[in-house]
């Protein structure tokens, strides 16, 4: 006759009970769908950046005439420039979301391998950020048609490069906003990853163009800004490569370098949120 441990009994689920499921990758992809959209302001974030890409683009094509070399596509994608700041944000926003409200602690209980978080995360700031940018692309071929009509040129389909730019328009915005998130979820403070977004995506390319040179050239070219190389046509990308001193980086050197950094960022947040304190 053998003896049973009480301990074990103790322990030992009863009969007949079914084991308990963790949290699945699909009901942790809903909680942050449901995070996102259920704070009001990242609504009018997304509004904001759309706004922002369709008046920046219809300001600059009231300038720009057929004679300057520019594209039609170039007119529709020109707000990129200054929407890729909301992409920045909405990423950045989610990434910090669950260190600055306190709710780390209940989310990594729940989900205590906690990397399926980050993913979840990855994938609902892609959707959102490629939703908003397709949208923004719309709205600023909208706004660029009476431009578009009278001096600036047309968007024609058969320019080479000119697919790949209006795509690229929602690539990079998707990317920007991925940047932003591995920021976010690096940092965790509000700030933090807006200031370095900032100067990856913006300052510093902006401040290495005004001194050019082979150095500046080169770190330039390996700066996540480079990803604005895959809203420019053929032609574009030609004169880019015959002026700079650093690598030529062709067609799709851009958007190669901003994956690199989206990945790389992407993969520290990864590790300090796995072998780190969520605090």
């Amino acid at each position: 006759m053998t003896t049973l441990d009480p301990g074990r009994a103790a322990t030992r689920p009863p009969r007949g009970a079914p084991a308990r499921r963790g949290p699945t990758f699909l009901r942790v992809l809903a909680a942050e769908w449901t995070k996102l959209t259920s704070v009001p302001s990242n609504g009018w974030l997304a509004l904001g950046t759309v706004a922002v890409a369709a008046g920046t683009a219809y300001g600059l094509g009231l300038f720009v005439r057929t004679g300057d070399g520019r594209s039609g596509s170039w007119v529709v994608v020109s707000g990129f420039v200054l929407a890729q700041l909301g992409f920045l944000v909405l990423g950045s926003v989610v990434g910090t979301a669950e260190h600055t409200t306190g709710t780390a602690r209940t989310t990594f209980t729940a989900v205590p391998r906690r990397l399926p978080v980050l993913a979840a995360q990855a994938v609902v700031v892609a959707v959102a950020a490629g939703v908003t940018a397709t949208v923004a692309l719309g709205a600023s071929y909208l706004a660029t048609t009476g431009a578009r009509g009278g001096d600036a040129p047309a968007v024609d389909l058969a320019v080479p490069g000119t697919t790949r730019a209006l795509v690229g328009f929602v690539v990079v915005a998707v990317a920007v906003a991925l940047l932003g998130l591995g920021l976010g979820s690096l940092l965790r403070r509000p700030a933090d990853p807006l200031v370095a977004g900032v100067m990856l995506v913006f300052f510093l390319d902006v401040a290495l163009g005004a001194n050019p040179g082979r150095v500046m050239d080169t770190v330039r070219a390996l700066l996540p800004s480079s990803g604005a190389r895959l809203l420019q046509d053929d032609a574009a990308l030609a004169a880019l490569d015959v002026t700079t001193r650093g690598p030529q980086l062709g067609v799709w050197g851009g958007g190669a370098v901003v994956g690199a950094w989206v990945v790389l960022v992407l993969a520290a947040a990864a590790y300090r949120l796995g072998r780190h304190d969520v605090r």
